[in-house]
């Protein structure tokens, strides 16, 4: 399976760290969001190449594949202007294949295994379009909250509403079949956003996966000091600096 890292974003919430540092790459524990997300697909075995878009300050994410132990595996698309998160997958339609597809906010951090995930959309049955990643989260009102039936099907998506209708939020950990890449075109559009314009369309053909580990946003700087403190630190970070 193939993976998009999506690492383009501004990172405005963690300004001014983020007007020299590219918000994937902010360190936690010394290594950068992007290397544990890297680590994470390609030493599960599942995922055989990623694509990782880039805009703001993109030569530092350049020189980070560069120096990265997977950068053979690793294929960077510039932005000159945004496209939107739905939007990068459309105008890199071709390198998906015809094939089920993993997406990712590159900005998060986890320490989900990836495969039960893929596992999960593999056997859900052609009906299913995206299974997402679900967590429980303190803030309902900072995330997407996700309503599930009795089958983990998602019935509701409710993009940071003032009065959420409960605490399981969307991890923007996604698997899409290629069917959705073909529902997002016909759209018409070039710029899309996955959670308030595609995923909606989709309901109820989307499963979630609660994840009950380790799951943040790195949004904030109170966020980012909450990883430093609460995050395992890797035992291999030698191999994850750049």
């Amino acid at each position: 399976m193939r993976a998009v890292l999506l690492a383009a974003g501004l990172g405005t919430r963690l300004r001014p760290l983020t007007d020299q540092t590219p918000k994937c790459l902010v360190p936690i524990h010394g290594v950068p969001l992007l290397a544990y997300w890297l680590d994470a697909l390609f030493t599960g075995g599942q995922i055989k190449r990623v694509l990782i878009n880039t805009h703001h300050l993109a030569e530092q994410v350049e020189a980070f594949v560069a120096n990265s132990p997977w950068r053979d595996q690793i294929d960077l698309v510039h932005e000159a202007e945004l496209h939107g998160t739905g939007g990068t997958l459309l105008a890199n339609r071709s390198w998906f294949g015809n094939e089920a597809f993993l997406v990712i906010h590159a900005d998060n951090l986890t320490d989900a295994a990836i495969g039960p995930l893929i596992e999960a959309h593999l056997a859900a049955g052609t009906d299913i379009l995206m299974t997402l990643l679900a967590f429980r989260t303190a803030k309902p009102k900072q995330c997407g909250i996700v309503e599930l039936d009795g089958r983990s099907r998602v019935t509701g998506f409710y993009e940071k509403v003032e009065h959420p209708p409960g605490n399981l939020a969307n991890g923007a950990v996604y698997v899409f079949s290629p069917k959705v890449l073909e529902h997002m075109a016909a759209m018409g559009r070039s710029a899309l956003d996955l959670s308030t314009e595609v995923i909606p369309d989709l309901l109820p053909h989307v499963l979630a996966v609660e994840h009950t580990g380790f799951f943040l946003d790195i949004g904030s700087p109170a966020a980012l000091e909450q990883a430093q403190l609460t995050f395992p630190r890797p035992s291999n970070l030698d191999l994850r600096l750049v």
